[in-house]
């Protein structure tokens, strides 16, 4: 008599064991992040509501940071004490107000952007929101912008990435050149959908980038860094002095 343990009943209930558990794992996500948005987030933010409507009206995809990560942006760069804040990947303006929250009036904003349209309605919708004056927007290409900011010299204490993913990594090394000693870089959707922890999760295209960009933040010499898991992953790193 054939050995059942080998059978294709035993393979299959192995399988269907290990398909239940990562289930459970991804709902018990989608509820942990449900719950903080529930508890800790203000779900009546009339201002970021109308943010997330203009992005909506002008095609604009889907893809702002979480409510969550939105407030920790916030409480970081108010922690921190920064005033300086570079950030790569508009979009329409819902995470430059999350970072423009955090810092006083002598804070500024940078903004680099790809797109001229998505750039202006991010700019008129910081100036909605009482920051025109304190953010400037710079489109094309992030990389060459960055390159043009290393030649100026320029230096900040706190970088948000959520821009192509490809080049997060380039990205990163440019953000450590441009650092004062002690910023913070926080990069955004890390996690990928949960992917990159899941291999029962459909992949997307970029995946394998950000677990090799995750392992890149975790083990760099001049990074202290750890993984946040709220909305679609946040790493936070701060440059060594």
């Amino acid at each position: 008599m054939r050995n059942e343990k080998y059978g294709i009943h035993y393979i299959f209930n192995v399988y269907k064991t290990t398909f239940n558990l990562e289930r459970k794992k991804r709902i018990a996500m989608n509820k942990m992040n449900n719950y903080i948005n529930s508890v800790f987030v203000d779900e009546q933010d009339g201002l970021l509501e109308e943010v997330i409507s203009s992005i909506k009206e002008n095609g604009m995809p889907s893809i702002s940071v979480s409510p969550s990560s939105g407030k920790l942006l916030t409480m970081l760069i108010s922690i921190s004490g920064a005033e300086n804040v570079l950030e790569i990947g508009a979009l329409g303006g819902y995470s430059g107000i999350c970072l423009a929250r955090g810092f006083g009036e002598e804070g500024t904003l940078t903004s680099l952007e790809l797109k001229e349209n998505y750039a202006e309605l991010a700019r008129n919708n910081l100036s909605k929101a009482g920051y025109g004056d304190q953010v400037s927007y710079i489109t094309g290409s992030a990389v060459e912008s960055l390159q043009q900011l290393v030649e100026e010299q320029k230096k900040f204490d706190f970088f948000f990435i959520d821009a192509d993913k490809g080049n997060y990594e380039n990205y990163l090394q440019y953000c450590i050149q441009l650092a004062e000693p002690g910023a913070l870089i926080v990069s955004d959707n890390v996690l990928a959908g949960g992917s990159v922890i899941d291999e029962t999760v459909k992949p997307k295209g970029y995946t394998e980038t950000m677990r090799e960009f995750n392992e890149t933040v975790a083990n760099h010499p001049r990074l202290e860094s750890m993984l946040i898991p709220i909305g679609d992953g946040l790493t936070v790193s701060r440059v060594k002095k």
